[in-house]
C-alpha cells in the first residue's frame, strides 16, 4: 500500500512541472483572448447584453482547467517516449479544438451593430443579422472583423406593402434592427432619437430601488463631452437598450448630439 502511495506520489511530482508550464501557457492563451474580447468584440456593458460571459467562462473552464488537469492526470515517467507523444496530442487536440469552437461562438455572438429603433436600441450580434439579402451585408459585418460596433438606425418603410412585410417579420422574431437591408447612417436618425429620448428624472421614478446606481452611472456617463454636449448628468436623456438575452439596460444619450454617453442596467419599460 506505501509502495503504491510513493508511486503516486512520485508520478504526480513528475507531472506537475509539466502541468504548471500547461497552465501558464493556457493562461497566456485565454489573457489575449481576454484582449480581444473586453477591448474589440464586446466593449463594456456589451458582454453582458449580449450575453458573452457564459461562452468565455467555458474557454477558460477548457482551457485553463481542464488542459492542465489533463497533463496532471495523463503525464507518467513510466510511459514510454511513445505514448507520452500522444497524451500530449490528444491534450492539446482537445484543448485546441474546444478553443476554437469557443472563439468561433464568441464571434457568433459579438454585437455587430447596436441599432436605433423607434423608441429603442436593439444590440445585433453576427448570429442575429438576418442573411436573406446577402446584398445587403455591409462589408464589415462578419464574424471575424476587429471593428468594435457601429451605432446605426433603421429606415422608414418604403411602401404600404413594405410595411406589412416587416411587421410580419417583427412577429417571427426578426426585428427591423436586424435586417441591414433596413439599417442607415445614425445621424439621419438623431432628430427621431431626441424626440423620444426621456428625461432623466423619468428614469430614476421607473427604478425606485436603483437611483444611486443611475446617479452614479450617469456622472461617469457625463463625463468627458464632445463639442456641444452637456456637463451635467441630469440633462442626459435615455432609452431602453434590448438584445435577444435581455432587455434590462439603458443607454445615456447626450441630448444635444444624441450619442451615447454611457449605459446603466435598469428597468426602461416599467416593467
Amino acid at each position: 500500500m506505501l509502495k503504491a502511495n510513493s508511486k503516486s506520489l512520485l508520478r504526480f511530482r513528475s507531472a506537475l512541472p509539466w502541468a504548471w508550464r500547461h497552465l501558464l501557457f493556457s493562461l497566456g492563451i485565454v489573457f489575449l483572448v481576454g484582449i480581444l474580447v473586453f477591448f474589440v468584440w464586446f466593449p463594456w456593458p456589451l458582454m453582458e447584453i449580449s450575453g458573452g460571459w457564459s461562452l468565455l467562462l467555458l474557454i477558460f473552464g477548457v482551457d485553463v482547467v481542464c488542459g492542465p488537469a489533463l497533463t496532471l492526470l495523463l503525464l507518467h515517467p513510466g510511459k514510454s517516449r511513445k505514448a507520452l507523444l500522444v497524451d500530449i496530442g490528444l491534450i492539446l487536440t482537445l484543448q485546441a479544438s474546444a478553443l476554437s469552437y469557443g472563439i468561433y461562438s464568441l464571434g457568433q455572438a459579438r454585437p455587430i451593430a447596436v441599432v436605433y429603433e423607434v423608441d429603442r436600441f436593439r444590440v445585433v450580434s453576427v448570429a442575429d443579422i438576418d442573411t436573406s439579402s446577402p446584398e445587403a451585408l455591409p462589408e464589415w459585418v462578419g464574424a471575424w472583423n476587429f471593428t468594435p460596433p457601429r451605432i446605426l438606425g433603421v429606415r422608414s418603410a418604403k411602401s404600404a406593402e413594405e410595411k406589412i412585410e416587416s411587421l410580419n417579420a417583427s412577429l417571427q422574431g426578426l426585428e427591423t434592427g436586424q435586417r441591414p437591408n433596413w439599417w442607415q447612417d445614425y445621424e439621419i436618425s438623431v432628430p427621431q432619437v431626441k424626440a423620444r429620448a426621456k428625461s432623466l428624472e423619468q428614469l430614476l421614478a421607473l427604478n425606485s430601488g436603483s437611483v444611486e446606481s443611475i446617479r452614479e452611472n450617469a456622472a461617469r456617463a457625463a463625463e468627458k463631452p464632445r463639442e456641444n454636449e452637456v456637463l451635467v448628468p441630469s440633462e442626459l436623456l435615455w432609452l431602453p437598450v434590448v438584445s435577444k438575452r435581455t432587455t434590462g439596460w439603458v443607454a445615456f444619450i447626450d441630448p444635444n448630439t444624441a450619442r451615447i454617453r454611457g449605459y446603466v442596467r435598469a428597468d426602461g419599460f416599467g416593467e
